[in-house]
């Protein structure tokens, strides 16, 4: 399944309307970096995608196991480590239900498999084109 997202921004703040089929929401700078503090971020929106990625895979799974999964809480952030040649994203899962050590286990390996994870993981080129 192919997705696509269309990004503009026009105009001298830096607000910048996201469109991914039928949402939009926007995306800014917090006013220390010139922004309007409008919405989130470009780097909370990727950390917010990841998390919901990984909330998501893990409710499916424990759903299509019938597994006693009644909330998944996902905290991200940018590690301090992070450098120019690597990024390091610290992600913290909390499972509430009851489950059992291995379910939790099992869920912790799902987390590591959700599709956002392995392409951040990955290798990821990004071509990109000049249009007039």
């Amino acid at each position: 399944m192919s997705s696509s997202v269309r990004v503009s921004s026009a105009g001298a703040n830096f607000a910048t309307e996201i469109v991914a089929g039928n949402h939009r929401l926007i995306a800014d700078e917090p006013v220390a970096a010139g922004g309007g503090d409008t919405g989130p971020a470009p780097k909370e929106i990727l950390l917010s995608a990841l998390g919901a990625c990984t909330a998501i895979t893990l409710r499916m799974y424990a759903q299509r196991k019938q597994w006693p999964l009644a909330e998944v809480a996902v905290e991200l952030s940018f590690g301090e480590g992070s450098t120019n040649d690597a990024t390091i994203i610290e992600r913290e899962v909390r499972l509430v239900g009851e489950l059992d050590e291995d379910q939790r286990q099992r869920l912790l390996q799902i987390a590591n498999s959700c599709p956002l994870h392995k392409i951040l993981t990955g290798s990821v080129q990004i071509p990109t084109t000049l249009v007039a």
